[in-house]
């Protein structure tokens, strides 16, 4: 009897609508049946349509569509061969949906009515369109209904999220930009600011959800803005704590005032009970602070401009922003990061561990390398997780953003954007477990729909990458909320960016997308359920600063910067354990220390440091022995960029890091290897030692390099024994063919460099972009991928031309041990001429000149 209704129920409309001669539908008769069938349905079928008949515009000759089915985290998300129309690609995908869900509830009257559609399908061909759109509404209905039997949803009574828009494509003006879409003044679109808030939506699963504006009848009880009401600004980034009471956000007035930095055109962290009341402001200042998230021993992580410095490839102000943390009360910040480059969203993993986006760009490419990264709650030990070495920038996403450890598994899921896009994309579900090809070994695209910005498709014209998701909240590897507008994907050509509006949507990785609620007038962003969830486990802290409440709550003082030790400890068990393996019979000697420095000049290559117009400061801080099983332990100075170089017993750099690392106060280090694999199989010719020798002795101190290197100077630290060994015979006496290694007079050149260096870079290996033309007159590079990671052996002075002639003998030169580790750092050193660019008139001289900012 029950199948009898639900074939009644089907069938009713279906026979009338084919009374009447099919034919194709126009747009605008399309148009005339959303009155009929409904805005959703007819989008849908649009939507799916467009994915089933029209090719992506992607990048020429890399679309390759079985490659991104066989990518899928669910063949069921992708179009298949079979599908005829949208209601074909509904119907399997709510059959999916079905069979998942009915394993853990009953819907057993559901699936009477999904097997009466499936039969009412198969009689309806699909020339037989508005009869097969009305089977879709009503598919879609039923589709609501089996998906909000989800057990997963009983206990999410109100989800939490934030409006705002999606922002206009030309970063120059409105920040569309992996940086500054984070700027207060980009947040209102230049001060409009109908429709921002932080919201609440209430009874989502009900037919009549209701958004509310949970701040509407808040004032500020407690900081600088006590009084006040947050309203007519800009919102970003909200976080519930693990016991659902309260709220997290960053807000910003978002005065109109571009590229001024003030306390109203900056983002300032903010916390509120889960009703709205308790509204206290937490960071201030002329910085912007932001993506704040709660950790699981009480203290709040964000991402903060204090750091200092800026980017190095822009041609505006992009300042630095990094990995911070404090108490819920605003006290006690402290940075836990010294990474010189960008960062972003923090959030907390199943293992207690914050992972988070980081942009590595030593001496690599800006637009290869921002990626997801690991770390202790307390800033230990930050590695990385997927991507950072990624072999083209056409396989693999260009950015991956808002990561989120999904509940009850040990992946992660993501959204895939590009460089010069906002945090909208792809959806991807990254699985660690599974050794990293440099490619998509360890990601599967959970929304196969939207193909990856600026990796797969891209136009510099309209839309610069505007795709259809963004901010995923997993609720378990099956079942995600996020926001989505399918007509945002300019993969298939232009769209119209002023009509973006994403809704709070439920995903599933079948493909089903359930809108949720639309805000009528602006984007809704960063959905998650507002209540109680699991706390991870609390880890161990291990530094110095930022420590947390002792447990009978008391917040500890913080440790003056007097009484904190300059250095920390660190270790390396076996530099031979290695990814790539060393040249045969290598034998390490020694580590080299090098310091990265940030960049204190915001605009790109001004001034210029070296060869790449991009490179970052450096300085050499000094040298420290490897033991005969591979081993090391010494002490580094705490708080600054750092990396290694693998020296071997003729002092010649074998291989260098291309990422940086750090320590901090109180900190032990401890490494396995020498860019040591993270998963996958045993690296073969492991040398393993059960007590490595240099643990066995107190840590090793740095043996400081000669004059010139610390901090790095092309006049003081190479010059001198130009002159003293070369310019006999490579100066005014010299052939024509021979390199002039004169100093010459640096003011008559661009960049205010010596003859002799300009004479010397053809012989040097050298990371950087391809250039079009002559590096010394054009200046600016043109690409933005290069290899990514070093192979030993093959960089700097081993890989260069200039230490094989002088290995071999050049005439009567001889060089002293200085002289020729003078010469080896300089061919190290990526090409680089000043050590930092503050006060380039003095370093020109030769003058030592120390950095403003470490």
């Amino acid at each position: 009897m029950a199948a009898k209704s639900a074939w009644g129920w089907v069938l009713a409309g279906v026979w009338a609508a084919c009374a009447v001669a099919a034919e194709p539908l126009s747009a605008q008769r399309l148009d005339a049946l959303s009155a009929r069938y409904g805005v959703d349905t007819l989008r849908e079928y649009r939507l799916l349509e467009r994915e089933r008949t029209q090719k992506p515009r992607t990048h020429n000759g890399i679309f390759d569509e079985a490659a991104r089915r066989n990518q899928a985290f669910h063949p069921q998300a992708t179009i298949l061969p079979e599908d005829r129309d949208p209601l074909d690609i509904v119907l399997r995908r709510t059959r999916a949906l079905f069979e998942d869900l009915a394993r853990r509830t009953d819907l057993a009257p559901q699936g009477e009515r999904l097997a009466a559609l499936e039969q009412a399908t198969a009689r309806v061909q699909p020339d037989a369109l508005e009869a097969r759109i009305e089977l879709l509404q009503r598919l879609l209905d039923l589709r609501r209904e089996i998906a909000f039997a989800n057990p997963l949803l009983t206990s999410i009574s109100k989800i939490l999220f934030i409006t705002r828009e999606a922002l206009p494509p030309d970063e120059y003006h409105w920040g569309v930009h992996m940086c500054d879409q984070y700027f207060g003044f980009h947040a209102t679109l230049h001060g409009t600011t109908q429709g921002n808030g932080l919201y609440v939506l209430e009874a989502p699963w009900s037919a009549q959800p209701h958004a509310r504006n949970l701040l509407a009848e808040s004032t500020v009880v407690a900081g600088p803005r006590r009084g006040e009401r947050l309203e007519n600004g800009g919102f970003l980034a909200p976080d519930v704590s693990y016991d659902g009471r309260q709220i997290l956000f960053a807000y910003t007035d978002g005065d109109p005032a571009i590229r001024v930095w003030n306390t109203r055109t900056t983002f300032h962290i903010f916390r509120c009970n889960a009703d709205g009341s308790g509204l206290v402001q937490l960071t201030d200042g002329p910085m912007n602070d932001f993506d704040p998230c709660w950790l699981p021993n009480g203290r709040i992580a964000f991402i903060s401009e204090r750091r200092g410095g800026f980017g190095r490839c822009h041609r505006r102000e992009v300042p630095t922003f990094t990995l911070h943390s404090m108490f819920d009360d605003g006290s006690d910040i402290v940075a836990l990061s010294a990474h010189e480059t960008n960062e972003w969203q923090p959030s907390v993993d199943n293992n207690g561990m914050i992972v988070y986006t980081r942009w590595d760009y030593v001496d690599r490419g800006f637009n290869q390398a921002h990626h997801p990264w690991i770390t202790y709650p307390d800033g230990r030990d930050a590695r990385e997780l997927n991507g950072n070495t990624h072999l083209s920038e056409r396989t693999a996403p260009h950015m991956i953003m808002d990561i989120r450890a999904i509940p009850g598994s040990s992946k992660y899921v993501a959204v895939a954007c590009g460089h010069h896009t906002e945090a909208r994309g792809s959806l991807i579900v990254i699985d660690t477990s599974v050794a990293d090809d440099g490619a998509m070994s360890q990601i599967r695209r959970l929304t196969p729909d939207q193909l990856l910005p600026e990796a797969e498709f891209y136009d510099w014209r309209t839309a610069k990458g505007s795709a259809a998701y963004a901010s995923p909240w997993p609720l378990s590897e099956t079942y995600y909320l996020c926001v989505y507008d399918g007509n945002a994907n300019s993969q298939y050509g232009a769209i119209d960016c002023s009509k973006r509006r994403y809704a709070v949507t439920l995903l599933d990785a079948f493909g089903n997308k359930i809108p949720l609620y639309t805000h009528p007038q602006i984007s809704c962003l960063s959905p998650m359920p507002l209540h109680a969830r699991p706390r991870p486990p609390v880890l161990t802290h291990g530094t110095l600063v930022g420590r947390p409440c002792l447990p009978d709550g008391t917040k500890p003082a913080p440790v003056s910067d007097e009484q904190l030790p300059k250095t920390a400890t660190i270790g390396l068990v076996n530099v031979y354990n290695s990814r790539r393996p060393f040249p045969e019979g290598t034998r390490i000697a020694a580590l080299r220390v090098w310091q990265i420095l940030p960049k204190l000049k915001p605009m790109v290559g001004e001034p210029r440091l070296g060869v790449c117009d991009q490179t970052p400061g450096r300085q050499y801080l000094g040298s420290v022995p490897v033991e005969e099983d591979g081993s090391a332990l010494f002490e580094a100075p705490a708080g600054v960029p750092i990396l290694f170089h693998a020296v071997n017993e003729r002092g010649v750099a074998v291989q260098g890091m291309r990422s940086v690392t750090y320590v901090a106060p109180g900190e032990t280090l401890m490494c396995n290897g020498c860019h040591e694999a993270r998963t996958g199989a045993a690296i073969s010719g492991l040398r393993a030692a059960a007590s490595p020798l240099a643990m066995r002795r107190p840590p090793s101190r740095l043996t400081a390099g000669p004059d010139g290197s610390n901090p790095y100077n092309y006049p003081r630290l190479v010059q001198p024994v130009l002159d003293a060994k070369c310019v006999g015979c490579h100066g005014e006496t010299r052939k024509a063919s021979m390199p002039d290694l004169r100093r010459g007079d640096p003011g008559k050149n661009r960049f205010a460099f010596f003859t002799s260096f300009y004479s010397l870079v053809p012989y040097l290996q050298y990371f950087t972009h391809a250039y079009r033309g002559d590096w010394s007159k054009v200046g600016v590079q043109r690409d933005a991928f290069v290899p990514p990671h070093t192979e030993p052996g093959k960089f700097g002075a081993m890989a260069s031309p200039l230490h094989t002639l002088l290995e071999k003998g050049h005439h009567d030169v001889v060089l002293t041990a200085e002289e020729r580790l003078r010469l080896l750092l300089f061919m190290d050193s990526n090409a680089s001429y000043f050590g930092h660019d503050h006060n380039i008139t003095a370093q020109a001289r030769g003058d030592r000149v120390p950095p403003v900012l470490q």
